[in-house]
């Protein structure tokens, strides 16, 4: 039992210490509603958590390695998002948001050199999007993706018949998200795949290798369809959104 404990506290937090604060914490101010939470955890976060300026984080946020959290001025996590930031660690730029129930998860327990989730300021992670990050995460500025997106910087090796894939390892080579760049809904990214600054990718497409900056790309597996500011342009509304 006590060997049970000490292995489920190693993947919470990175100390019992740490755990119990953490714990405390989330316990005393992660149910509060309304602007008046958002207002007593941007205080008492601080405590567990980096905060660089002032974060909005919405009740049921459930958070792993606080520690290792760094939440820049205007990040926003809307409710029931969860990070695992274990090493390696998870940081969200300015005014970046995290909208409901997206799934943020390091989980490097293999001592993994690039581990970790990096947004830049002013993107938005859609709804219900998960982004692994046990080869390394980078997005840029200015991304959006829609809901359900999934970008998975890691995969198992399974070249060998005669042994079950558990036993054969992962390859974790990273995603790289650069400025710009639009990911619709449903998309799946891969691992070892950069998209190019500019780029956009067609809802449910699968992109399992690099996509050029400035281009459109589309299908299972994803494949060039244009390029940006080829073919007609429809008239354009601009969109705006308020920023926490």
């Amino acid at each position: 039992m006590l060997s049970q404990l000490s292995l489920y506290l190693s993947r919470q937090a990175a100390s019992p210490a740490r755990y119990v604060l953490e714990q405390a914490l989330t316990g005393v101010f992660g149910w509060i509603p309304t602007p008046i939470g958002m207002a007593a955890r941007a205080a008492a976060y601080r405590l567990m958590l980096r905060m660089q300026g002032i974060a909005a984080i919405e009740r049921g946020v459930r958070i792993r390695f606080a520690s290792h959290i760094t939440l820049g001025h205007g990040a926003y996590l809307d409710q029931h998002v969860y990070l695992h930031a274990c090493p390696g660690g998870i940081h969200i730029g300015r005014h970046s948001l995290v909208m409901h129930g997206s799934v943020l998860h390091v989980y490097n327990f293999r001592d993994l050199p690039h581990a970790g989730i990096w947004i830049g300021e002013h993107s938005l992670v859609g709804e219900y999007n998960v982004i692994r990050g046990q080869g390394g995460v980078r997005i840029g500025n200015r991304v959006y993706t829609s809901p359900m997106v999934q970008l998975v910087a890691v995969n198992h090796v399974f070249d060998d018949p005669s042994r079950p894939f558990i036993e054969q390892g992962i390859t974790a080579e990273g995603i790289t998200i650069e400025d710009d760049v639009w990911i619709g809904s449903g998309v799946v990214v891969t691992d070892g795949v950069t998209i190019g600054k500019g780029a956009v990718v067609a809802a449910g497409s699968v992109v399992t290798r690099d996509v050029e900056p400035f281009t459109v790309v589309g299908g299972v597996p994803a494949r060039l369809l244009r390029r940006v500011g080829e073919g007609e342009r429809p008239t354009a509304l601009p969109v705006h959104f308020s920023q926490a």
